[in-house]
């Protein structure tokens, strides 16, 4: 009798019964391409993981040039399970960005950025440059030398852009060089804004997709299309990917711990081999084989201005792709889609070879 109170107390507060009625009444396609589904749910579950143990790192964790690197040290040889948080939660932010990567191809794919989707669509496309944004900020915060000097050539890259650019380096540094000002700017953008950031994009995402509901493929018919609950069918189907998950990052952080390095040193010359994480290295590896001069133009301009390019024409997908479906430029797209992952699979295969 006291749990039926209290159960009716939260409903009338909260309205349980009726997100409950909600979950029951849902119904998921069901086709060949359903697999990718999972991909949007593994995603949140890695978000989710790095938010718990970000804020566990936190309680140690001091943001400046003097106590950056010990104070990770610290996490890592005094505190209790400190060095397995620690990889979990680089291995996890290394993993969300692949299984982004694989859910923003395969809605590309699926074209499910069509009408009345365009909203869906763009949020997720933000939601990608706020994870690599993620990855970026998080990356100086041990304040080793590798960490150091990968920042240093990745602002100096942002800074060669026209007009903009020297402005965009001086924001991100916190000033002319990499310094103790950059670290502490680093980590209010990874612990304050950019969670702030994806955490209102994420809602707004996941309340989209409960809106218009999951995309059927073009090349089906929605109205014959077979379709299963959401609860509990396609729940445990998700779940079964998050415990896939957890088994993935307990296997690569116990059997592969995340190294700390060196403390950075300024004043130190650059490691030879610099690289910036995985998901850089095609960019970065374009960057090197672009050359100094094309024309009366900078090479390094002309690469970053193309990719910028690339990440505007990301966004207008929806809407270059808003007509019927026509062979022809069905063909494009999909063309397009796998010319894009096979560049970025090679590139980024030859920036580790070399």
């Amino acid at each position: 009798m006291r749990a039926e109170t209290i159960r009716a107390w939260l409903d009338e507060r909260m309205a349980i019964n009726s997100l409950a009625e909600a979950a029951r009444h849902k119904e998921i396609p069901l086709h060949r391409q359903t697999v990718w589904y999972y991909f949007g749910g593994v995603t949140l579950f890695l978000f989710t993981v790095q938010v718990v143990t970000g804020i566990l790192l936190l309680l140690y964790y001091r943001p400046s040039a003097e106590n950056a690197f010990e104070s990770v040290q610290f996490i890592m040889t005094e505190v209790k399970f400190g060095w397995l948080i620690r990889s979990v939660h680089s291995w996890s932010a290394n993993l969300m960005i692949a299984t982004l990567f694989i859910h923003m191809f395969s809605v590309y794919f699926l074209r499910a950025y069509r009408p009345p989707r365009e909203m869906t669509w763009l949020s997720g496309v933000l939601l990608l440059f706020i994870a690599i944004g993620f990855g970026f900020s998080g990356y100086l915060l041990p304040w080793n030398k590798l960490a150091f000097f990968a920042t240093k050539v990745g602002t100096e890259i942002a800074g060669v852009v026209p007009l903009v650019g020297r402005p965009v380096l001086r924001f991100l540094r916190g000033g002319d060089d990499v310094t103790g000002g950059t670290l502490t700017r680093f980590f209010g953008f990874h612990v304050a804004v950019l969670p702030a950031m994806a955490t209102a994009l994420i809602t707004i995402h996941v309340l989209l997709v409960q809106l218009h509901g999951m995309s059927v493929p073009a090349r089906y018919d929605e109205k014959s299309v077979k379709r299963m609950k959401f609860f509990p069918n396609f729940f445990l189907r998700d779940l079964i990917g998050w415990i896939l998950a957890i088994g993935v990052l307990a296997a690569l952080a116990a059997l592969f711990p995340w190294e700390l390095g060196e403390k950075a040193d300024p004043f130190a010359p650059a490691p030879a081999g610099i690289k910036p994480e995985w998901y850089f290295i095609f960019m970065f590896q374009t960057l090197k084989f672009i050359p100094a001069k094309i024309l009366i133009f900078d090479g390094e301009v002309i690469g970053i201005l193309a990719f910028g390019l690339c990440g505007l024409l990301l966004f207008l997908v929806p809407f270059l792709d808003k007509s019927p479906v026509h062979p022809k430029r069905r063909l494009i797209f999909n063309l397009c889609g796998v010319l894009a992952l096979l560049y970025i699979a090679v590139m980024t295969i030859v920036g580790y070879l070399t």
